[in-house]
């Protein structure tokens, strides 16, 4: 077997024996131990490569470019002309501002290490037909592991045998629900695994899974880049070195011309040089932001990069993930849909008794929570579960077999259709609840249909629709930043119809787009491109034809190409659209949906390159790269190691209105910096 080169997706266009014979292994015996020693000489181990700068290059670099070389040059100087006092405070400012900058970086460096303690620590593998734990890293491309509620999928695996996987990705999508998934299918490293069990086939490892696009990324976000405020310092720095040169040489050659004592001439010029080189400027800035740190720390702002503060005081857009930021992360019922001859409260005791509350399932979680609140006098004692049927996707519901007294029935709940279907609902009836379900799809609502079966008839009860709704102070936090001149764009993993929603609730009622919609043109773009060069082309060889007949084959045309994309012949976006007009896009698009960890770098970046000052909230790994890009990054209370690790400010308290607070804070530490430098 030579190292696979080809990505992770492209295994879920085939079938699993394909992928067996490509990676030669065996599902009943997977690979024997000298294989998978031989493999992992030729793929390396399954873990991300250390690439650290040394020690001593980390320190030294904190004495070189314009800033140090002015302070090293102001204290040789004052050694040369004997003021030794001058000597010593220069050289302890410079050893303060190099100490304090190391210290920094040292804290942003932890972004990687966080990213690289997701990877699972051990597996279940089959090595020479018998299953074995394992250390994650010793995974090679073809070994067969097995995947169970609560692991970590070790590498990016090709699904094999078993029923189904429910699988949270969200540390990749960004997606607030898990995915299910089934055989044939491929899960990625990094994912969690919610629900099943499943043999599965390791395809990719260490850097060539998808995963380490995530830490890639937040490895290119250079941990060097200096702050717009930081550049400004140095420029003038560099000309008060270009003026002071200027005068010495000028000093000097004066002198010459005189004939003074060149000696007293040249302890004057050194004198001059000393004088004129700022070298209390990078401490004094320093200490400045470190009081700006400590009045946002006692706003619950954690700062753990000092030049955030100045950079959050410039930020003119910024990027916020949904889920877990701008949302609680945690499922809540809307408005529910009772049908004729029921209740609400027969609905809701209906989807409880075939809900287990032990599971912890985020999507029985709020069914439990609105019986309590609107139901509180409801005695869920006084039935009991005889027989309890957990929700797999090949049946698409959950079912419980319930015994109240003298009364014996089956609680339902599951996907729509396929209650529609058991209740055998007569067409005009379906037709009128399909009408309620596109409704509520069009708003991004996960729905829940809700039936009892007794007797052997299934009735429908109602439906349940379920979303993550907004932080209670979500929407006053965007208008707080408009009105500071900050303009607010969501970025997030769900799909568009949840996010126009969200969006909605927020008061972000601009255009909403997706990431090939960004790239390239969109569907309805494309469509226009079809029938004006349609019509050209017929009138140009068939200079007769009239306007009416040139539409009609227009018409054929777009057709053909709406087609296509059904069929997903061709991909919206594959046009690709100039630089200029995508940084138009993105500046006034208000929200960006069903994007991924590359995406959302992207779009800080492309803002960034429009000399936007670009800040970023987010909450999950997923996030980590854009946090990181951000000229300031923002990580919400409740974040994942790794969004904090890549973050500048940490919030500690719940909610996102303290972000306003820091940014009149910061405003006001950046006018103390500014009236210091000029």
């Amino acid at each position: 077997m030579t190292p696979s080169t080809r990505p992770t997706d492209a295994y879920a266009e085939q079938p699993v024996t394909r992928t067996v014979q490509e990676l030669a292994t065996d599902l009943d015996r997977g690979l024997s131990a000298d294989e998978a020693r031989r493999r992992q000489r030729e793929v390396g181990r399954n873990e991300i490569a250390e690439k650290e700068e040394p020690l001593w290059h980390r320190v030294f670099r904190r004495f070189w470019g314009p800033i140090p070389w002015m302070i090293e040059v102001a204290a040789i100087l004052s050694a040369m002309v004997q003021k030794w006092e001058d000597f010593v405070i220069i050289l302890i400012m410079l050893l303060v501002n190099a100490g304090l900058d190391f210290l920094q970086e040292h804290r942003a460096l932890n972004a990687l290490k966080a990213l690289k303690k997701r990877l699972a620590a051990e597996v279940v593998v089959l090595r020479d037909g018998r299953f074995q734990t394992l250390p994650a890293r010793e995974l090679v491309p073809g070994d067969v592991v097995k995947l169970r509620i609560g692991d970590i999928v070790p590498a990016d695996v090709q699904l094999a045998r078993g029923d189904y996987l429910l699988v949270d990705q969200s540390a990749l999508t960004g997606e607030s629900l898990p995915v299910s998934k089934n055989a044939g299918e491929v899960a990625y490293a990094n994912t969690i695994v919610k629900q099943g069990e499943m043999l599965a086939v390791v395809v990719n490892t260490g850097e060539r899974t998808n995963f380490h696009t995530v830490v890639s990324l937040v490895a290119k976000a250079q941990l060097e880049e200096r702050s717009h405020f930081q550049r400004m310092v140095i420029k003038i720095g560099n000309f008060l070195i270009v003026i002071t040169v200027a005068l010495v040489l000028l000093i000097l050659m004066v002198a010459l011309f005189r004939h003074e004592n060149f000696i007293e001439i040249a302890r004057f010029a050194l004198v001059l040089t000393v004088a004129a080189i700022p070298v209390a400027l990078p401490a004094v800035l320093s200490v400045t932001m470190a009081i700006g740190a400590l009045n946002l720390a006692r706003r619950q702002a954690i700062v753990s990069k000092l030049t955030a503060i100045e950079e959050l005081a410039g930020v003119d857009v910024f990027c916020s993930d949904k889920t877990g930021t701008l949302t609680q992360n945690r499922m809540q019922v809307a408005d529910p849909v009772v049908f004729e001859g029921h209740d609400e409260q027969e609905l809701f005791v209906t989807a409880v008794l075939a809900s287990r509350e032990e599971n912890q399932d985020p999507i029985e979680i709020p069914l439990f929570e609105y019986l309590r609140d609107h139901f509180p006098d409801v005695d869920l004692s006084a039935y009991r579960q005889v027989h309890f049927t957990p929700f797999d996707p090949v049946r698409k519901r959950t079912e419980a077999e319930i015994q109240a007294g003298d009364w014996r029935f089956t609680a339902i709940k599951g996907a729509a259709q396929v209650l529609m279907e058991l209740a055998q609902v007569e067409e005009a009836r379906a037709k009128t609840i399909q009408k309620e379900l596109d409704a509520l799809a069009a708003k991004g609502y996960r729905v829940l249909a809700v039936a009892r079966a007794e007797g052997g008839r299934v009735e429908l009860i109602g439906l349940i629709p379920l979303f993550d709704p907004p932080r209670a102070d979500s929407r006053q936090v965007i208008e707080d930043m408009r009105a500071h001149g900050v303009q607010v764009k969501m970025v997030t993993g769900d799909n568009i119809a949840i996010a126009r929603e969200i969006g909605r609730m927020l008061g972000l009622t601009g255009r909403a787009i997706r990431p090939h919609e960004l790239k390239g043109l969109g569907n309805e773009e494309l469509f226009l491109l079809a029938r004006i060069v349609s019509k050209g082309i017929l009138k140009r060889l068939s200079p007769e034809v009239d306007e009416t007949e040139a539409e009609r084959f227009a018409a054929q045309i777009v057709d053909e190409v709406e087609k296509a994309f059904e069929t997903a012949e061709l991909e919206g976006g594959f046009l690709k659209a100039h630089e200029s007009a995508i940084i138009r896009v993105i500046e006034t698009v208000d929200i960006f949906a069903e994007v991924v960890p590359e995406d959302k770098y992207y779009i800080v970046d492309t803002l960034q390159k429009a000399d936007h000052i670009v800040g970023m909230t987010g909450d999950g790994v997923n996030d980590a790269p854009a946090l990181k890009k951000a000229d300031c990054g923002i990580a919400v209370a409740n974040a994942t190691d790794a969004a904090r690790a890549a973050a500048d400010i940490i919030l500690t308290a719940p909610g996102l209105s303290v972000i306003n607070e820091a940014i009149k804070q910061a405003r006001i530490t950046f006018e103390r910096m500014k009236s210091y430098s000029i």
